[in-house]
């Protein structure tokens, strides 16, 4: 029988995923938390899948595994810090604040989460199924369910498959009598909305202050090799302006798009 496995990211969609698995309403007995590095996820995020979510998971008998890279590269923070050749995370480049091209969720999440597969048996031939938690808010986020990087596995959507929205998952959770979970997401990403990081400067000002402190070291060692700044945030990128002197004051502003985020399931779920 093929594995059946669910990503694991500590946020609300996976958490819910993970209910229902204990529910007997979706199948699947492992999940698997890839993280990124104990110095690169969300600290909120590691304590909420250690304190709550492998507690929960083992007293419902469904086994969920915390896997690392490990090698050179042990963290995404720490391949960040080295700036080789292309940065790993979507950084916002100069003057049109897109996102550039990233290796983050493969690297650090998709292929961690393939070898953990492959250790259980899963092959080319017998494909373990990765469910991932997308709901339908978000179902652009879909993909085909193969994946060419991966030919080891199919993906699997269960809470699209039952029609569920973010709001539902939510109240799975309070149902349940879990807290609820922060957004999943490396503590840099600069897939991080004006919302994200305003909070961060009033709620976790030294976090904050570690990611003004990354973005202008980058700014400085990418202006010595000659190339253009890079930014945590489009509207940085934008005005030429780092996180710092755009949260100078405690401004509210407001952002009410949908925003990016990692695709295929593996972050911010």
């Amino acid at each position: 029988m093929s594995v059946r496995a669910f990503s694991y990211g500590g946020g609300t969609q996976s958490t819910a995923a993970l209910i229902l698995a204990a529910q007997g309403k979706i199948d699947f007995p492992l999940f698997i938390f890839a993280n990124v590095g104990e110095d690169s996820e969300n600290p909120a995020s590691l304590d909420y899948v250690r304190d709550y979510a492998m507690p929960y998971a083992a007293m419902h008998g469904i086994e969920l595994v915390e896997r690392e890279r490990g090698g050179v590269n042990r963290s995404l923070l720490h391949k960040i810090e080295r700036l080789e050749s292309t940065l790993p995370i979507p950084v916002r480049m100069f003057p049109s604040g897109a996102p550039g091209r990233r290796s983050c969720t493969q690297d650090f999440k998709i292929d961690v989460i393939a070898r953990e597969l492959k250790a259980r048996g899963a092959t080319v031939e017998d494909p373990a199924v990765v469910g991932l938690g997308i709901t339908m808010d978000e179902i652009e986020r879909m993909r085909s369910e193969y994946d060419p990087r991966a030919p080891e596995q199919r993906r699997s959507y269960p809470l699209i498959d039952m029609r569920l929205h973010r709001q539902h998952c939510l109240q799975i959770i309070a149902d349940e009598g879990l807290p609820l979970p922060e957004k999943s997401a490396c503590w840099f990403c600069p897939y991080h909305r004006t919302e994200d990081w305003q909070k961060m400067k009033r709620e976790q000002p030294e976090q904050f202050e570690k990611v003004c402190a990354l973005e202008e070291m980058l700014i400085e060692r990418r202006g010595k090799l000659g190339h253009l700044p890079v930014y945590m945030s489009d509207r940085g990128a934008r005005e030429q302006a780092t996180l710092r002197e755009l949260y100078t004051h405690d401004q509210l502003t407001f952002d009410l798009g949908p925003g990016d985020s990692c695709d295929g399931g593996y972050c911010m779920t």
